[in-house]
């Protein structure tokens, strides 16, 4: 495995990096490192082209304007759409899940489209905002432990028949939409509201992540022992009455 490489592409941090979602790439690339993987990071401003050429693309939250602005330029570029037709695997956070998505509301009031690259449509919420910690179930088809994340967010997005729900909640608003699901997934793009950053507090995400991108059932273990502090104090910190 020291012989591969792995290509990571951070999707318009000017535009999509207002809650340390940057993080995520951080981890991904550290938990590549650690396997001895040689890791290329890019990371691509909105006003530059998306490279078709990631193996994992990550795609982080913002606020409404600027998820506006990188929709728009992510459907012009279709880098992103091109690189998912060639088997890249993509995770998107919060703003960035519901830009893959096929629509959201946007600053304006108005339907945005998106990339389609997930079978969700994405409404603005009436009540109050989903804001706090989350306890989750991933889909058992991905084999992964419990997700703990930060959501925060206004958006309600119902998925289609064309994608399964990334997790369950326990504790939690997750999608928004009342039916406990949160995220969705579909082959090898994934969308979630976690912040956190999320593969910082899931490390194990970000490992199937770059199996997916390897092709690969297993990776080499690695020390945990940080990032597992880390989850169990959210995780107990999520339980406690508010």
């Amino acid at each position: 495995m020291s012989e591969s490489s792995l290509r990571v592409v951070w999707v318009y941090p000017d535009l999509l990096s207002t809650y340390g979602d940057q993080g995520n790439a951080l981890v991904t690339a550290r938990r590549a490192e650690q396997r001895g993987l040689k890791v290329t990071r890019t990371d691509v401003r909105s006003d530059q082209r998306i490279p078709t050429s990631g193996d994992i693309y990550l795609i982080g939250g913002g606020e409404d304007r600027p998820q506006r602005l990188a929709a728009e330029r992510l459907q012009r570029d279709g880098g992103l759409q091109r690189a998912v037709d060639n088997g890249a695997i993509v995770f998107a956070v919060c703003a960035g899940y519901q830009i893959i998505g096929h629509e959201f509301i946007n600053d304006l009031g108005e339907r945005q489209p998106g990339l389609g690259l997930l079978d969700v449509v994405t409404v603005r919420g009436e009540g109050s905002r989903c804001v706090g910690d989350v306890l989750a179930d991933i889909d058992e088809r991905l084999g992964l432990p419990q997700l703990t994340g930060f959501e925060n967010h206004q958006g309600v997005t119902r998925l289609g028949p064309g994608v399964r729900p990334f997790a369950r909640v326990r504790i939690g608003r997750g999608n928004g939409t009342g039916d406990g699901t949160e995220g969705a997934w579909r082959d090898t793009v994934i969308g979630t509201y976690m912040h956190g950053p999320v593969l910082a507090r899931n490390p194990q995400v970000a490992d199937l992540l770059i199996k997916l991108a390897l092709d690969v059932n297993a990776l080499p273990p690695v020390d945990d022992r940080w990032y597992e502090a880390l989850r169990a104090e959210r995780i107990a910190a999520a339980r406690q009455p508010a």
